[in-house]
């Protein structure tokens, strides 16, 4: 019978006879980081912050506990690098995606932009609307609304000053406007109905029309449609 043929990590076959155990390769402590970062996220989604302990992400990691504390310091630690990395996340998704100049296509991108995020890092979305212990430390889900409104407060403001609106006005606009997309959001991640770009659309219709011109069936005036 051959022996079995494995690879090391520069591509090089190395010889092991059968029976033998293969040697388990040992994570750098980047990678180590990135997967304790990984599992956090996951269990931070799933039970939140007090519902999490050092035990259970060292045990999911297949670690001793003074792995996790050498790393981050601890649970409080851990949790800090994942908000604030998810955070940072969302905020340039948000503000790499308004780039249109018609007002109301703006409003879609912003609609888009959240709604993208949650999907695609729904676990982040769901720790971000938890309130926990640290987050005086690491900013809250509001602090971070609060920096996508003021992103779209520039824009407001100038439609207003071309509309005759007072510009002043127009940071409580932006408030209200970011406040709507995100809670409609908080609702969404459960729902995942109607489909993104109706909901998108639904969005744009009120914020776009008011409650006392909103079309029946609401249309997307941008590129996109899903």
């Amino acid at each position: 019978m051959m022996d079995d043929v494995a690879s090391d990590s520069s591509g090089t076959e190395k010889t092991r006879s059968p029976g033998r155990r293969a040697r388990r390769v040992r994570m750098t402590g980047a990678e180590r980081r990135e997967q304790l970062l990984d599992i956090g996220r996951t269990l931070f989604a799933e039970k939140g912050f007090e519902g999490t302990s050092v035990e259970e992400i060292a045990a999911k990691a297949g670690v001793s506990k003074p792995v996790v504390y050498e790393h981050f310091g601890g649970k409080e630690g851990l949790y800090a690098v994942v908000v604030d990395r998810e955070m940072r996340q969302l905020l340039d998704m948000v503000t790499g995606a308004l780039t249109a100049g018609h007002p109301r296509e703006l409003l879609e991108q912003a609609a888009f932009a959240l709604l993208d995020y949650i999907e695609a890092y729904t676990d982040g979305f769901r720790i971000l609307v938890r309130d926990s212990p640290v987050a005086q430390s690491t900013g809250t889900f509001a602090s971070l609304i609060s920096d996508i409104a003021t992103q779209v407060e520039d824009i407001l403001g100038l439609e207003f000053k071309n509309r005759g609106f007072d510009p002043k006005l127009a940071p409580m606009y932006a408030q209200a406007l970011v406040g709507m997309v995100a809670l409609t959001g908080q609702w969404w991640v459960d729902t995942r109905r109607p489909k993104k770009a109706e909901v998108a659309a639904h969005l744009v219709n009120l914020a776009w029309h008011g409650l006392d011109g909103l079309e029946q069936k609401p249309r997307l005036i941008g590129h996109r449609k899903s």
